[in-house]
């Protein structure tokens, strides 16, 4: 699951392409490598394997600012857990 850190006032909102999950980011960028399904780089490859392609797969939906971001972790982590608010 990834958050972003208390008294956070702006962030991206995304929502991969591929398999659909919807995180905030720090970094806003029109797009980012999903920290679901993005592949991480094998650090052991042989001299003949090819370096894995990282794809930007997850797009911006929206850039949160102020009281926005706060509102929308609460919301991604109620819908992370089910819906279970008391551990917040």
């Amino acid at each position: 699951m990834f958050y972003v850190p208390d008294e956070t006032q702006q962030c991206g909102f995304y929502e991969c392409e591929e398999c659909g999950s919807r995180f905030l980011d720090l970094r806003i960028a029109p797009a980012l490598v999903c920290p679901y399904c993005g592949e991480e780089p094998d650090m052991e490859l042989g001299p003949d394997d090819e370096m894995p392609k990282m794809a930007e797969k997850a797009k911006l939906i929206k850039m949160l600012e102020g009281e926005d971001v706060e509102k929308y972790d609460t919301l991604l982590s109620l819908a992370i857990t089910g819906g279970d608010y008391t551990w917040i």
